[in-house]
């Protein structure tokens, strides 16, 4: 298995906190120069996170755009090098309140008004600048040296939609000059490889304003996720899974029995019905429980896998929405196990085994977390309790490293999490492992174990891509556009260098049409040069076969492979022997 191994040591630990708290601290330092450059600013929230930190802000009529940041992060540099000393303060919640309200921080008031009564509030100081926040920072404005302003977008108050859009200014804070450098490449990187950006180069995917959030798929892009779909079938019908396909809207009542409205009526879609209030699914769970339910069970049936390709529909917030990263539709590639108590340790061991094959076939490591009971969950502790030990005993049988995210669980029971990382170091969550108590336990569902007595099943929820169209977002990014061949959209292109050449150049096309090989033929009257740039290297097309008098007399294709930039000249057989095999193996 490719596994990221985390030795948790506790330099690593101190060196990740260290980081949090330097970015914590240049969200504050970005504060300071907006209120010093904008006097009229209001402030909501201004947290750290894993890439980096970012200030919500009410700038009034002022109308702020990226071509701002640069003003705002010289202005951070001085106040950098003023080296203004940061003191934490408390206040009771009057004292708060009175504070907040001279200084015209309304947002920070709601805040407040969120807060528990009997709470004091902790302030921090650092030259004309106070904001209400827990901490810690650094001593002294100095400390942050390096940081970089990187964006802008829209984020509604309280991420409500009823409220007031702000401005969200992204930024990045780093330990040494070095550190960013290095970050500041691999975002030049990733810039171009934007899938969004290779998307629209290769012609595979697109949005429009007609339909926000809703991607529509190119006939390139179409490939590229029915051999994702077929993969993803062949391997799971290898490991016992059966297929099924539920209906994309079902009747509120299931999913208030679920335990989904309570969670998610917010992001749901609905509509009437007969009188009856129906709503778009926003996941696969509650149908594939009916299905279960549908007729009796034998504990000789259990372990039972059903595997679903469900579109989903989740109604995310307009600023939040990215290419295929987050979307409003998506195909959910989702998995429910239902099983006895006794079968957990060995089926949550398949699975990962299943999403390890999976995340092989695409080069990519990972690493795993295992997120344990949140607040607002169903449930008893010791059905909590029990999920947890089931998870923690597979991982722990199979020698595998993970970290523990407190409190992070779904709500009706914990979940492994897989990270990918990709080419670049950046890492995706993906796949997710959830083992579920409740639902069955919600809908009632039985199965006659071998003493004749009904008992109650535990489910697995789990996904392998997660997303498929985020997903393939990730892959393009990946590869940047050079999916391996069995992936590729057009696997071979037929390049026609004259008139001449132009009746067997047809003739190759046809016989590698003919052998199920997704191919296209360019006899336009262009340069052979400029055909070949534009199949490598926008269309990133595997193998371009350049025919011309020569090879057409010697019944030959000059082979040209896109990675290597190499040109070889063999038979029309041998070609298609070495194209099969990659394609049928997946390579």
């Amino acid at each position: 298995m490719k596994v990221i191994y985390s030795n948790g040591n506790v330099q690593n630990a101190e060196g990740k906190e260290e980081l949090q708290i330097l970015r914590h601290s240049a969200a504050h330092l970005l504060a300071q120069a907006v209120k010093r450059l904008y006097p009229n600013a209001k402030f909501g929230y201004g947290p750290a996170n894993e890439k980096g930190f970012y200030y919500d802000i009410d700038f009034g009529d002022v109308k702020i755009s990226e071509d701002h940041l640069p003003e705002i992060e010289a202005e951070m540099g001085r106040i950098a090098k003023e080296n203004l000393p940061v003191k934490p303060f408390v206040l009771t919640r009057d004292e708060a309140i009175g504070l907040m309200t001279e200084r015209g921080e309304d947002y920070k008031i709601q805040h407040i008004g969120d807060l528990p009564v009997t709470e004091e509030i902790s302030f921090y100081r650092q030259g004309e600048y106070i904001d209400m926040c827990r901490g810690p920072h650094v001593t002294y404005t100095k400390a942050v040296k390096t940081f970089k302003l990187t964006g802008i977008s829209g984020a509604y108050w309280k991420n409500d939609s009823n409220n007031k859009m702000l401005t969200r200014i992204y930024g990045n804070a780093f330990l040494s000059r070095e550190e960013m450098d290095e970050w500041l490449k691999m975002r030049s990187e990733a810039e171009k490889r934007d899938h969004r950006r290779i998307g629209k180069e290769m012609r595979l995917f697109m949005f429009c304003d007609e339909g926000m959030g809703f991607p529509f798929f190119l006939p390139g892009g179409l490939v590229i996720k029915n051999e994702l779909i077929e993969y993803w079938r062949e391997i799971h019908r290898k490991n016992g899974y059966r297929e099924i396909s539920t209906p994309l809207m079902l009747s509120r009542s299931l999913w208030e029995t679920s335990g989904h409205w309570a969670h998610y009526k917010d992001t749901m879609y609905s509509s009437e019905i007969d009188g009856e209030e129906y709503c778009i699914k926003p996941m696969n769970c509650p149908g594939g429980v009916l299905v279960y339910q549908s007729r009796p069970h034998s504990y000789r049936e259990l372990p039972l896998r059903v595997g679903e390709l469900g579109v989903v529909h989740r109604h995310e917030l307009k600023g939040t929405l990215h290419g295929l990263f987050r979307v409003r539709c998506f195909t959910q590639d989702d998995a429910h196990i239902f099983m006895t108590e006794e079968q957990i340790p060995e089926e949550i061991k398949g699975v990962i085994s299943l999403i390890d094959e999976v995340y092989g076939k695409f080069g990519f490591e990972y690493s795993l977390e295992l997120s344990t009971r949140p607040v607002d969950s169903m449930g008893s502790d010791e059905d909590w309790e029990r999920a947890e030990s089931g998870l923690k005993e597979a991982l722990d049988s199979l020698g595998l490293a993970y970290e523990i995210n407190e409190g992070d669980g779904a709500f009706y029971g914990p979940k492994i999490d897989f990270h990918l990382k990709d080419s670049l170091g950046r890492t995706w969550q993906c796949g997710t492992i959830q083992l579920d108590f409740q639902l069955p336990q919600n809908f009632d569902l039985s199965y006659v174990s071998e003493d004749g007595q009904k008992r109650r099943p535990i489910m697995i929820h789990r996904v392998c891509f997660g997303s498929v169209e985020r997903f393939i977002g990730i892959l393009t990014e990946h590869y940047a556009g050079k999916f391996p061949v069995w992936l590729a959209p057009v696997q071979a292109k037929v390049l026609v260098v004259s008139k001449k050449s132009g009746e067997y150049a047809k003739e190759i096309y046809d016989l590698l049409c003919d052998k199920g090989i997704r191919c296209e033929i360019d006899d336009r009257n262009e340069k052979i040069g400029y055909m070949i740039r534009e199949a490598q290297y926008v269309e990133r097309v595997p193998y371009m076969l350049v025919i011309g008098e020569k090879e057409a007399a010697e019944r030959t294709v000059s082979v040209r492979s896109r990675n290597s930039g190499k040109t070889e000249v063999m038979t029309i057989e041998d070609f298609i022997g070495k194209i099969s095999e990659k394609i049928n193996n997946r390579e």
